[in-house]
């Protein structure tokens, strides 16, 4: 009498994204940040560019989408993180550049829980001059946004290591350059709201650049 073992059937592990897929996040995270602050800018009652900053669009009856905004903008950074520390995998930056978007990434989930203070006229009804003072939640949102984007701008120095290493040297050089231009930015809104304003979207808009350069870099196994 012979006996069958049957072997047992192996069951394939659920597919893991590929980096590429994950990279995605933080590249579409700028554009859909600023797209929708254009458009509320643009739309709602009281909003002045020249004179309040994108975060304020997180007060008054719409405010729930700014808010929603900041939140979606930060998972979607969290994500572009994890993709990128799978691209950059045993190469220069591989550690702390992912580090440093993923804190940039929790800056705006931060930034969506905890609100900007309203001034300059918005939202309707608030004092027209800036705030003199600071509440919690406002000193919270912030410091926030002050934190998260230095990580950005070190991440960007970081990256700039990883394209010398690939001698990619414009792109090492525009990501040394970049830093420098969110900083000037941040250092000219004492002066003009707009300053602030290009200088967050600048750094937002290059690591849209950068994360689309390395999703279309990234090697077959990693995609």
């Amino acid at each position: 009498m012979t006996q069958t073992i049957s072997a047992p059937i192996p069951t394939s592990a659920p597919a893991r994204p590929g980096s590429r897929a994950l990279l995605g996040g933080a590249a579409v995270a700028g554009p859909l940040f600023l797209g929708a602050g254009l458009i509320q800018g643009l739309t709602r009652d009281g909003f002045d560019f020249t004179r309040n900053a994108l975060s304020q669009l997180s007060l008054g009856d719409l405010g729930w989408i700014q808010v929603a905004g900041f939140l979606l903008t930060g998972i979607l950074v969290i994500v572009g993180a994890a993709g990128m520390r799978r691209a950059l995998r045993d190469s220069p930056g591989g550690i702390w550049a992912p580090r440093l978007i993923g804190v940039f990434g929790v800056s705006f989930l931060l930034a969506g829980v905890f609100t900007a203070d309203p001034g300059a006229g918005f939202p309707v009804g608030a004092p027209e001059g800036r705030a003199t003072s600071l509440s919690t939640h406002g000193a919270i949102h912030m410091l926030s946004a002050m934190v998260g984007y230095l990580a950005l701008c070190a991440a960007f120095l970081v990256l700039a290591r990883h394209f010398a290493f690939r001698s990619q040297h414009r792109w090492a050089v525009a990501s040394r350059v970049a830093p420098a231009g969110i900083l000037a930015g941040f250092v000219g809104s004492s002066a003009a709201v707009m300053a602030f304003t290009a200088g967050a979207g600048l750094g937002l808009l290059w690591l849209t650049v950068v994360t689309t350069r390395l999703m279309a870099t990234a090697s077959p196994a990693q995609r």
